[in-house]
């Protein structure tokens, strides 16, 4: 079992939640409940992985706050 840390966003204009895992080239989906997204992340996965281990280009290390005045 493998486990890939996910950026999720909201759409403004559809209401969709977009995810994408950092680094893994079409890895990326979208659902309108974070259910449906995390499931269809998974499919897409699952789907890139059956061509092979990935060669993952970055590593996701987190989020950062950036206070401006």
């Amino acid at each position: 079992m493998k486990i890939f840390t996910a950026v999720i966003e909201k759409c403004p204009d559809t209401g969709l939640y977009i995810g994408f895992v950092p680094g893994f080239p079409g890895a990326h989906s979208q659902g309108e409940t974070l259910d449906e997204l995390n499931t269809n992340l998974k499919e897409v996965i699952e789907m890139l992985l059956e061509d092979g281990e990935p060669k993952i280009e970055t590593q996701f290390i987190g989020t950062q706050n950036v206070m401006v005045a």
